[in-house]
């Protein structure tokens, strides 16, 4: 199962968050679209996961504070504990043996961020 993790500010566009998905290698494939639990009611990333035609994950910021990535970004660790919201929920979202097959991506004008992992769902 291929999941793409989206971190983004909370004034982010659809077309800010489809750049960022496009860039991490687009929506094809895709089985889910994920990100931390306290954003992943927002009408924007509602509107992207349709028209990829796939459901939301929802990740708690718990979860995403358990999970190294290879990108660190200081501020979203001071904040969510992990150095990639995007990579984080990407991976726990793919299951415990997902692997990520693109590191994150961002926006150019670095309001969304996304990266894409591959597992088994468990």
């Amino acid at each position: 199962m291929k999941v793409a993790g989206l971190g983004f500010k909370r004034d982010v566009t659809l077309a800010s968050l489809r750049e960022a998905l496009l860039a991490a290698g687009g929506p094809e494939g895709l089985a889910a679209v994920a990100t931390v639990s306290d954003k992943a009611d927002a009408e924007v990333l509602q509107q992207l996961a349709r028209e990829c035609g796939v459901p939301i994950r929802a990740v708690p910021a718990e979860t995403l504070a358990k999970i190294d990535t290879p990108t660190q970004s200081e501020l979203v660790a001071a904040r969510f504990g992990t150095g990639s919201v995007a990579e984080a929920a990407a991976l726990a979202a793919a299951g415990p043996r997902a692997r990520l097959i693109a590191a994150r991506a961002v926006s150019q004008d670095r309001t969304a961020t996304a990266a894409i992992a591959e597992g088994d769902g468990a």
